[in-house]
């Protein structure tokens, strides 16, 4: 196994589970490759806004002048994504190495995809002289892969209805597992506007050092600027963050009560702060392509997530006609998905996806047929995304807007290969 598509494609077939939470079997390896970080720690978890606070957090330490690394999964068109060291994202060739040493530790021992190339990527973190390491939890948080790495200041962000099979029926059993990674005399951060009560509970029951949204940190804003205030600390005048939609404001909020609590050991500068938020970027969050018709990329998955695209959605004016190209795994809520789009939505263009996982453009037509009440209302089932943006595309006005949502697989199809085709087209007209 010479390259890392050789040891991707290993990964696959090493485990019967696509996933299987619990820490002994990684947690084992872990403590063979003698896994462990030199510099403070930041672990985010949540069902929603993981992956914008995690850029945010990233963009401000490195105006600060921080040396930062950055796990984050899944990803959107390449696996190297997943990681980030001072601001770029890793060679496919800088991770091979770091499989190898999986691999030599783990001595027999079946690690699904996500623990094997979690440890790998946490590996080549930790030999990669950093001054902040910053994890996205991928699944839950108590039993989670990354869980294995002690942190110095947990973040908790907006928790909903999501991978109920392996997390529990309601926000409260969620919660419950987002809160295993809280660490006693820790900060935790925690961002839910409206927290489940289990996380509260957990923070007070080990002895966390509990920031809560509300309580110890708040923020404010007008249509030209927003503030913030912590335990310590005031930002005010503050510019909206470069990442769209509302609930960055709540992101934003918790990234700031995150390095307002590490500042004996990260301290950052207003400026740093100000430079960070202007300067974040994220594809696939709400993410605007210029040119006509407007596109809009979203990776809502979720219910919780898709109501909050359909606010943003809802914010950007008028437009004649919306497409909505959409494409989901067969275990969320794809009805309540389908029932907040619904009033947004004039023309839908449902998506087959790339793995077994995924409800068939077909499964989605009929689901949408069983509720949708618009008579002026049609739809299409396509192949994959491509050939779904492409329908979108031929159908479109230029004062129309397409909106890409649902899966990574279905933003993430569009960004490879659907993209750059109409990026050409908007080019030559």
């Amino acid at each position: 196994m010479e390259t890392l598509q050789d040891w991707l494609a290993h990964c696959e077939r090493l485990h019967p589970k696509q996933i299987e939470l619990g820490l002994e079997r990684v947690q084992a390896v872990a403590q063979r490759m003698g896994l462990r970080f030199d510099c403070p720690v930041i672990t985010v978890a949540g069902t929603n806004g993981k992956g914008s606070t995690c850029a945010m957090l990233e963009a401000i330490a490195l105006q600060a002048g921080w040396r930062t690394g950055v796990y984050t999964s899944p990803h959107l068109v390449h696996f190297e994504e997943r990681c980030r060291i001072h601001g770029e994202i890793v060679s496919a060739q800088a991770l091979v190495p770091h499989f190898e040493r999986v691999e030599a530790a783990r001595q027999g021992v079946s690690l699904s995809y996500f623990e094997f190339t979690t440890l790998a990527i946490l590996s080549l973190m930790a030999a990669s002289g950093l001054d902040v390491a910053i994890l996205e939890v991928g699944l839950g948080g108590r039993l989670d892969a990354v869980n294995i790495i002690d942190t110095d200041c947990a973040v908790i962000t907006c928790i909903a209805l999501d991978h109920m099979d392996y997390l529990g029926p309601d926000r409260e059993s969620i919660g419950r597992e987002k809160a295993g990674i809280l660490r006693t005399g820790k900060p935790a951060i925690v961002s839910d506007p409206v927290p489940p009560r289990s996380v509260l509970d957990r923070a007070v029951e080990i002895g966390a050092d509990l920031w809560r949204l509300g309580h110890d940190f708040n923020f404010s804003g007008d249509p030209q600027q927003w503030a913030w205030a912590g335990r310590g600390r005031r930002y005010s005048g503050l510019a909206y963050p470069a990442l769209r939609g509302a609930n960055q404001l709540i992101n934003a909020s918790g990234v700031l009560a995150t390095l307002e609590a590490l500042r004996p050991r990260l301290p950052v500068t207003a400026q740093a702060v100000r430079n960070g938020l202007a300067l974040v970027e994220l594809p696939g969050r709400f993410q605007i392509v210029p040119g006509q018709p407007a596109l809009v990329l979203d990776v809502a998955h979720n219910p919780h997530s898709v109501a909050a695209l359909a606010a943003n959605l809802d914010a950007m004016g008028f437009f004649p006609t919306t497409h909505g190209v959409f494409g989901a795994m067969a275990d969320k809520d794809l009805a309540a998905m389908l029932a907040k789009m619904g009033p947004l939505i004039d023309r839908w263009y449902f998506t087959d996806l790339p793995t077994a996982r995924a409800e068939t453009a077909q499964g989605l037509m009929d689901r949408w047929q069983a509720q949708h009440t618009r008579a002026d209302v049609r739809a299409s089932i396509h192949a994959g995304p491509v050939e779904a943006l492409q329908a979108a595309v031929a159908a479109a006005d230029p004062a129309d807007r397409i909106v890409v949502f649902g899966s990574f697989y279905t933003v993430g199809g569009v960004l490879e290969n659907g993209l750059p085709r109409l990026q050409a087209k908007h080019l030559a007209s």
